[in-house]
């Protein structure tokens, strides 16, 4: 298994993200608030957690839903996944929304995402005359697998 170090400042009360079995690819983040917070229904949240990261060059931090939450209240990450560049140092703040049919209560301490470290490549993009043919061609949105 490979292991980076990632640099972290946690404000007072924050929860230090941790893979809960040895198998999870997600390590949970914990919201940090004053007081509990209520996402209404159809509405958004930015959650704070009171982290901050120094990730290494050639990564970035993915934050991604907990299925729990998305299965039982239908709270989820607006922005899947969403991306944290390593030259962020800002804290690490979670966008939600509720999907659910009942407004939700997250009380600091609480689990509300998983952040998932990831490589990154970056590209060097070329401008060409023409792209190389392939048989799905400029078949767009449900094109693959529907016979003609």
């Amino acid at each position: 298994m490979n292991k980076i170090d990632i640099k972290c400042i946690a404000q007072k009360g924050a929860v230090i993200p941790q893979y809960k079995t040895c198998g999870a690819a997600g390590a949970d983040l914990c919201a940090l608030l004053e007081k509990p917070l209520t996402v209404a229904c159809g509405k958004t949240a930015i959650v704070p957690t009171g982290l901050f990261f120094e990730i290494p060059n050639g990564y970035e931090i993915q934050i991604r839903p907990r299925s729990g939450l998305a299965a039982k209240n239908g709270v989820t990450v607006l922005n899947t996944p969403g991306t944290i560049d390593s030259d962020y140092r800002g804290e690490i703040k979670i966008i939600l929304i509720n999907l659910g049919d009942e407004d939700f209560v997250i009380n600091s301490g609480d689990r509300i995402a998983q952040m998932i470290v990831a490589p990154v490549t970056q590209a060097d993009f070329s401008i060409v005359e023409n792209l190389s043919e392939t048989e799905r061609g400029t078949g767009g949105f449900g094109s693959t697998g529907v016979k003609s």
